[in-house]
């Protein structure tokens, strides 16, 4: 779920806009947390209502799901732009630096205007919050002031169409204003069983909430009973559906250099010789999401109306596209990869990805979970590829103990395969000896960061990822 970030938070403008944005991500941090979800719609509407609803400027492309929903709006987006599309894109969390939220163009704002945002916003939220704590409710949270400083800014722009990424769920996530016209849903597991609940069929309820009458709902791979789920409340709401499998998906894939090349089956046509600039089976399968969204937006609102890419503009945008944080690779000597993975479907992804695409002798991970997630489920799913573990934490609040994340790690792996670093530093270090340790000069040494995007962002700025 999206998760406030505490620590760390770099800028790229002079003083003056430091100075700036950290004061207002004080301030939004200061605000009723991102895992405190509030199960309403009504203060952003209204938050949205005195600002003239920029959300109704422009169409929608709204993605919601389990894993995958970074990606897949990552990949849409770049689609979009590279067809000369104004692009707004809005994605949950921050791996670094809190505008990474809000990108117009493919280019996250900048510290000034990120702090413009949200000064223009910020009376109308100030109004707002003062009519719910005279109801004695709760002011709006972080992430409801982000989603409407980012409506804000995709109006100001202007930009022609936004891709909106769900925070939690569906029905109640800040997001669910708009009134897409299309709504990607990517495959649903189980996660936040404590908020969303504790089966596959109920997650699946709540990710359905974002489908609406006149929508093309496209659907990603899924499981039978979260189908069942979405296809019921798709002829429930009169939304029009494609299938992952069944009306698009990936004819073929072979791993290449730095990625992978695909051919996709479009909603209409197909799309060869795709290189696709990130690593496993599952980024494969968020491409031909990706592609049919962007199909079904063209076949309903964009300019060319048939619904057809050029094979050309697939080829670019996909070939040019960043997955920060996904299986991504910092180092090579020895290997280091860094994965957002943080619920067991998110893992087993991962460990699929690993033994596609890499030929590694000795891998040793550096874990760190927050609470609430299925610590057990996730271990138990990374020890068969892992030789060792380092468990660690994150700077969030939320951050598992580093002990208490030991003792499940040495439930599974056992006592001999568990080292312990407070410090991430620290825990890098120790895996990258380990890793050589146990090879010949090094080779086919490699090292996994992964367990929740508080590690994986602190470890990019360790590692210096975006150098």
């Amino acid at each position: 779920m999206p998760e406030p970030r505490e620590t760390m938070i770099p800028v790229s403008g002079g003083s003056g806009g430091a100075r700036g944005l950290r004061a207002v991500h004080a301030e939004l941090l200061a605000r009723t947390p991102e895992d405190a979800v509030q199960p309403r719609l009504d203060p952003v509407r209204d938050v949205l209502a005195l600002l003239g609803d920029p959300h109704l400027a422009h169409p929608v492309v709204h993605v919601a799901g389990t894993n995958g929903k970074t990606s897949t709006t990552r990949f849409t987006e770049r689609l979009l732009r590279e067809m000369n599309l104004r692009t707004g894109m809005l994605t949950s969390p921050h791996l670094v630096s809190v505008t990474e939220r809000i990108s117009i163009d493919g280019e996250p704002l900048g510290d000034e205007a990120f702090v413009a945002a949200y000064e223009d916003v910020a009376p109308y939220v100030e109004i707002v919050d003062g009519r719910l704590r005279s109801a004695g409710q709760v002011p709006l949270t972080y992430f409801e002031v982000i989603t409407v400083m980012a409506f804000a800014a995709f109006a100001d722009a202007p930009v022609d169409v936004a891709v909106v990424e769900v925070g939690l769920g569906g029905t109640w996530d800040a997001t669910n204003v708009v009134h897409p016209v299309v709504a990607v849903i990517t495959p649903v597991s189980l996660d936040h069983t404590d908020l969303l609940g504790e089966t596959v069929a109920e997650i699946a309820g709540e990710k359905a909430g974002i489908l609406e009458e006149g929508v093309v709902a496209v659907l990603a791979h899924q499981s039978p009973e979260a189908a069942e789920v979405l296809m019921a409340r798709a002829v429930q709401a009169g939304a029009t559906v494609v299938r992952e499998g069944l009306d698009f998906g990936v004819r073929h894939r072979a791993v290449a250099v730095g990625g992978q090349l695909l051919s996709l089956q479009g909603l209409r046509t197909a799309y060869d010789d795709v290189l696709l600039l990130a690593h496993g089976p599952h980024q494969g399968s968020n491409a031909a999401v990706a592609v049919a969204a962007v199909e079904a937006f063209l076949g309903g609102a964009g300019p060319t109306g048939d619904g057809v890419l050029e094979p050309e503009v697939v080829r670019t945008a996909l070939a040019d596209v960043s997955t920060p944080g996904r299986l991504e690779v910092v180092r090579r000597s020895p290997l280091v990869v860094l994965d957002a993975a943080h619920n067991v479907a998110g893992a087993e992804a991962v460990v699929t990805a690993l033994e596609d695409t890499f030929d590694l002798q000795r891998l040793v991970g550096v874990v760190g979970l927050l609470r609430g997630k299925d610590a057990l489920g996730v271990l138990e799913v990374l020890e068969p590829v892992l030789a060792e573990v380092v468990v660690t934490r994150s700077g969030s609040r939320r951050a598992l103990d580093v002990e208490e994340l030991a003792e499940i790690a040495r439930e599974v792996f056992g006592e001999e395969r568990v080292r312990v670093a407070e410090r991430l530093d620290d825990a890098i270090q120790a895996a990258v000896d380990a890793a050589e340790s146990g090879t010949e000069d090094g080779l086919g040494a490699g090292v996994l960061v992964t367990g929740s995007v508080t590690v994986v962002g602190e470890a990019r700025v360790l590692l210096r990822a975006d150098r």
